[in-house]
């Protein structure tokens, strides 16, 4: 059997939408490359153009995006981004979105409702990505939305391990913020020495957005540190509700640990406010200067994110990244 071996080997293109190029520019450094050049600007009525400023074809191509509000206008350059990458010839294209968009509408709570979630992942596929790469889903079903690969980062590691540096092992109990979250609880409790576990009680009104009331603590939190996690915080009302709930029930401490800080509206106000000792977060969306608050942590999401980009690129494996869990 014959075959023709071109010239040369693979070659990494990583581009960037506009919502957040700080996050790009981390992992640009971490892998050691830069950013390919756009041209990508609005029309005056609100039309996006992207075009690359270099040659992409046969390249494997990561495109990264986050999406901070307006979610709908990153979300429809990334999909640009992707058509133009496909057009131009890229062999493979990697789209890269830290915080997935319309992730919480990944399922029917009521009768005629839409299921976003996975109309984002067939808008991905039908622009022309090969490949999904996230931090965090809502809910791990979300990864079979896309026909193809999906690869599910998670920032347990990163959050949990500076947590271990602020707080003795021993006296730490892990709150979900509801039942549903349960699961990853257990993860964290493994990742924090076997710590006890605990959730809020809360109860939610489908028919409005962003409420819910926490209501009471089942378990063991009297005299113990709290670590509150969840994947997002919106607006902070539920969060902070849960933080006083823990505090009635005794607990010496709270610390909340997020992974996407989405901050909307009265968010950071709510979160300085709810006595908590610190908020730790990661990157993953942008957060302005008059989003911030003294209490708040925010640790970088840009080394996993690169690490799992040259295991894809490499052909290796993102599932050792995390201890073969993820």
């Amino acid at each position: 059997m014959s075959a023709i071996t071109a010239n040369g080997e693979k070659k990494l293109v990583l581009a960037s939408g506009r919502a957040h190029p700080e996050l790009a520019q981390e992992i640009a450094r971490e892998l050691g490359t830069s950013l390919l050049p756009l041209d990508a600007y609005e029309f005056a009525n609100g039309e996006l153009y992207v075009r690359p400023g270099e040659s992409v074809r046969g390249t494997d191509v990561f495109v990264i995006q986050s999406h901070p509000a307006p979610m709908n206008n990153w979300l429809m350059e990334q999909l640009i981004m992707i058509d133009a990458m496909k057009r131009a010839s890229a062999k493979r294209i990697t789209v890269v979105s830290p915080f997935y968009p319309y992730a919480r509408q990944d399922k029917k709570g009521r009768g005629r409702e839409p299921i976003s979630a996975r109309l984002v992942a067939d808008l991905y596929k039908t622009a022309g990505a090969n490949r999904v790469m996230s931090v965090d889903l809502h809910t791990s079903q979300i990864q079979g939305f896309f026909d193809g690969p999906v690869d599910h980062l998670m920032a347990i590691p990163l959050l949990a391990d500076y947590i271990r540096t602020k707080v003795s092992a021993d006296n730490i109990t892990v709150v979900s913020p509801d039942t549903g979250r349960v699961r990853v609880a257990e993860q964290w409790a493994e990742r924090l020495g076997g710590a006890p576990l605990a959730f809020v009680h809360k109860s939610r009104d489908l028919t409005v957005p962003n409420q819910a009331v926490s209501k009471t603590v089942v378990g063991q939190v009297e005299g113990r540190t709290c670590v509150l996690i969840d994947d997002m915080i919106d607006t902070g009302g539920t969060i902070s509700g849960a933080v006083q709930v823990l505090k009635n029930a005794g607990a010496k401490d709270v610390i909340i640990a997020c992974t996407h800080a989405v901050f909307s509206g009265p968010a950071a106000e709510r979160l300085a406010e709810s006595g908590a000792r610190e908020v730790v977060v990661t990157n993953t969306l942008p957060i302005p200067a008059e989003k911030r608050f003294p209490n708040l942590t925010v640790l970088s999401i840009a080394p996993l994110i690169a690490r799992a980009i040259r295991e894809v690129f490499d052909d290796g494996s993102v599932t050792s990244l995390f201890d073969g869990k993820a």
